[in-house]
């Protein structure tokens, strides 16, 4: 059976939208006229669209899954076939869990494959924007093992510990991000408006004004006549970078730089090596061959000049060489993370090991990143308290001058 997305007019003659599962489109028109609805339009939810800018972008969101809701799938069908449901019945009792219409017309594609005798692995590589490499992979070697649900499970408590990583990194960004916003809208606001409306009262004086009134009022003309031609050229500057990063030489060249950068250097490899350790760790302990989770936990490396050393270590390790040495030969692994691995090796724990290596280096990127937050916060505090000072000593300095004139 494969799922088909319909609209139809009820016996109120209201519009309704939803998906069925059917053997064909005569079928899914055949039940809605037994429930005494007009079918509008039956299509089938997997059926691509034309090529196009509003299709791809369709298309990407209808076939993508956030990480707070793949963390959630994942879950809920650790628990269902852990519960002992069967595969293809876990995923209808999920797609009926209230979710958005194009997350309830995947699980049923996905359930419709499997009901055609493919694997869960195979079905989710049809949707490889929702179920990365990784959750393929894993989910291959618990159906090979046997033990789909212990696996699941694992991978379940995986995403769950990213999803909290990131989450608390966005937590953490909100205060100086609105910061940083207030501060734009407050200095363009007095430079704006509140500083050429004092200049007229000063230019009617016809006093010498003082060198920081003088610079202030230049300032502000310049973000009157031209404020908004610089905000535009910002962005099109950012979209330039952006576009410029897609070629994999730049931005290969750019993240070799990084890591020589005192703090953001250990930052990236922190975050890097950790995001490394712990895909690693899971798809071992999964029972997936070394090389080839290797493979493909390198796929999740942000930093391209890591992803690179990780690919030639990978080369290595399927000559013969130990995982440890293949990775201490490129040089810019931590020192503690190559021990660790080397004892895990020789012990027989290798998952085990990879699993503190991924907390040890979580824990330096999550105090280097809350060091940074909680800087942020004070430093836009003092700039924005200084460049606040500056415009009312410019203002009050000439009135000051005029007083004394007076006197």
């Amino acid at each position: 059976m494969a799922a088909f997305e319909f609209r139809a007019l009820d016996k109120k003659g209201r519009e309704e939208k939803g998906i069925m599962e059917a053997d064909s489109l005569r079928q899914v028109r055949q039940n809605l006229r037994e429930k005494g609805w007009a079918p509008l339009s039956v299509k089938s939810s997997s059926k691509k669209s034309s090529p196009g800018a509003f299709s791809f972008f369709t298309i990407y969101l209808k076939t993508s899954l956030s990480f707070s809701e793949r963390a959630m799938l994942i879950r809920q069908l650790a628990t269902l076939i852990a519960a002992g449901l069967p595969v293809e019945e876990a995923l209808l009792a999920i797609s009926k869990q209230g979710a958005r219409p194009a997350i309830q017309s995947l699980l049923l594609n996905v359930r419709s494959r499997v009901m055609e005798g493919f694997s869960l692995a195979n079905a989710m590589s049809d949707y490889p924007r929702a179920f990365p490499s990784l959750h393929r992979a894993t989910v291959a070697a618990g159906e090979s093992a046997g033990h789909l649900d212990l696996v699941l499970a694992r991978l379940a408590d995986y995403t769950e510990t990213q999803q909290a990583s990131i989450s608390k990194v966005k937590q953490a960004l909100v205060y100086p991000v609105i910061l940083f916003t207030l501060t734009l809208a407050i200095l363009g606001g007095l430079l704006g408006y509140v500083v050429p409306d004092i200049v007229e009262v000063f230019a009617e004086s016809d006093q010498e004004l003082p060198w920081l009134t003088v610079a202030v009022i230049s300032t502000s003309d310049f973000v009157v006549e031209w404020g908004l031609l610089v905000l535009l050229s910002f962005l099109v500057a950012v979209l330039a970078i952006f576009r410029l990063f897609r070629s994999q030489e730049i931005q290969m060249s750019f993240d070799k730089r990084i890591l020589v950068l005192p703090v953001l250097g250990k930052l990236s490899r922190s975050t890097n090596t950790s995001q490394f350790a712990s895909t690693l760790s899971i798809l071992t302990s999964s029972g997936v061959p070394l090389v080839e989770a290797m493979r493909i936990s390198s796929e999740v490396l942000s930093n391209l000049w890591l992803r690179s050393l990780v690919v030639e270590a990978t080369n290595k390790v399927s000559e013969g060489s130990s995982l440890h040495s293949a990775l201490d030969k490129s040089g810019n692994f931590p020192p503690m993370m190559l021990h660790m691995i080397a004892s895990g090796e020789a012990s027989g724990e290798l998952d085990q090991m990879l699993s503190r290596v991924a907390h040890h280096q979580q824990e330096d990127a999550t105090m280097i990143l809350n060091v940074l937050v909680s800087l942020f916060g004070p430093l836009m505090l003092v700039f924005m308290g200084a460049a606040v000072f500056t415009i009312v000593m410019a203002i009050l300095l000439p009135i000051i001058n005029l007083n004394q004139l007076v006197l």
